[in-house]
């Protein structure tokens, strides 16, 4: 089985939409397989989101990741990464269709609602990084 990282953000966790987006992946037959409540600190988004340093809008991404509780789900299923970025819709939610937890619920491309890993290999590290540990 594969598995994959989800993170629901500050604003879904704030907006009270947490069993919301879990029953859309439970919805689907996914197993969480762990899941718990944190907050991201500052050094943690810096790493997850290294990839994005150069970019302008770096600062208001780690404000924003840092700024309150989140929800770490370790999803397990079938195809589950390709499935759960289909559910989650576009990462600019201008793009992301009707349907998708992004289309309903996200209101800026920066507080977008959700995380989830985009690769084997991404949901590797990631797992690693918030579920190390338990």
């Amino acid at each position: 089985m594969e598995q994959t990282l989800v993170i629901i953000k500050p604003d879904g966790v704030k907006r009270k939409l947490t069993g919301r987006i879990i029953q859309r992946f439970e919805d689907k037959n996914l197993l969480i397989k762990e899941m718990y409540q944190g907050i991201v600190t500052e050094a943690v988004a810096k790493e997850h989101y290294a990839h994005l340093q150069d970019k302008p809008f770096f600062p208001d991404l780690i404000a924003y990741m840092t700024s309150g509780p989140v929800v770490f789900l370790l999803l397990e299923g079938t195809d589950v990464i390709a499935l759960v970025r289909q559910l989650l819709g576009a990462t600019n939610v201008l793009n992301a269709a009707a349907g998708t937890i992004r289309g309903d619920f996200a209101s800026s491309t920066t507080e977008n609602i959700v995380h989830a890993s985009d690769s084997k290999e991404s949901a590797e590290v990631e797992i690693q990084r918030f579920f190390s540990h338990l």
